[in-house]
């Protein structure tokens, strides 16, 4: 049998086969960008999963799929009847349940389990940070701080403040809040990133004397913290829920990339590499 022809002499190499097929719990900002990267380099297979709460979410290149898995037999099933090989939870620092479910699957079925979790933030000088674990803690404190909010910490938390009838809340969230809000509630609908002067300015049009937010983490958002720290206004931070321990960890995705062992250009070559999760660590 005459043997295969390869490619012409200075013609196109042949496609190389993917490392895998990546599923990546998406929703944020780092996993949209690593899924972009991983597909301009065809290195892996990917399949964003996104929860479903944002009505016209920024789809990111790739396969996509929207809802629920059914916990983490569900997860675990469909990791094996898609063949992924490799699963990288990358969704909101906020997302316990998910995180926790994805551990659960990646045992279940086997496969490589990466975080990619941004770091959160940490107060600079001049600011005038109170902390608190729970939205409930964070409705429990705020009337002593001020009395005209800006509430960053998600539509679907909403729910936590409609006891505060003397508190005036400000909202903005890319989707109308639905169930229980405070009664004296203000929303915007936008979506972000807002850079600095924006901040200034809605801080100041809406006379807001107290900010209430997640520790997030990330660059996307801090500006609020900015605007806040310079007009001498206190922030009431959530601190970040438990993580599932013995998942490796990364905070950016240049990061995820090496850990994946593609290339890296042009992202963070500098962050450290990747870091074994702490339970205390929020």
């Amino acid at each position: 049998m005459p043997a295969e022809a390869g490619p012409a002499p200075g013609g196109p190499a042949p496609a190389r086969a993917p490392l895998g097929h990546v599923l990546l719990l998406g929703g944020t900002t780092e996993a949209r960008r690593l899924a972009e990267a991983l597909a301009r380099q065809a290195s892996y297979r990917v399949t964003t999963s996104l929860a479903g709460r944002v009505a016209a979410p920024v789809l990111p290149p790739g396969g996509i799929r929207i809802g629920g898995f059914g916990g983490p037999a569900g997860l675990a099933d469909w990791i094996a009847a898609h063949g992924v090989t490799h699963l990288i939870d990358a969704t909101h620092p906020f997302a316990e349940r998910m995180s926790f479910n994805a551990a659960a699957a990646a045992a279940l079925s086997g496969v490589q389990l990466l975080a990619l979790r941004r770091p959160g933030w940490t107060p600079e000088p001049g600011d005038d940070w109170h902390f608190t674990d729970s939205l409930a803690g964070a409705a429990a404190a705020l009337p002593s701080l001020g009395g005209r909010a800006f509430l960053t910490t998600g539509r679907t938390g909403l729910h936590a403040f409609a006891e505060l009838a003397d508190t005036w809340f400000l909202v903005r969230s890319v989707d109308p809040p639905a169930g229980a809000v405070p009664p004296r509630l203000e929303v915007l609908l936008a979506r972000g990133p807002f850079g600095l002067d924006e901040e200034r300015e809605l801080l100041a049009r809406h006379r807001i004397d107290v900010l209430v937010t997640k520790d997030s983490g990330g660059a996307a958002t801090a500006p609020k913290l900015t605007a806040a720290r310079e007009a001498g206004i206190p922030v009431l931070v959530v601190r970040r829920p438990p993580v599932p321990e013995g998942v490796t960890e990364v905070g950016s995705v240049g990061a995820a990339l090496r850990r994946l062992g593609t290339p890296d250009a042009g992202y963070d070559p500098g962050d450290a590499d990747a870091r074994p999760a702490h339970p205390g660590d929020r």
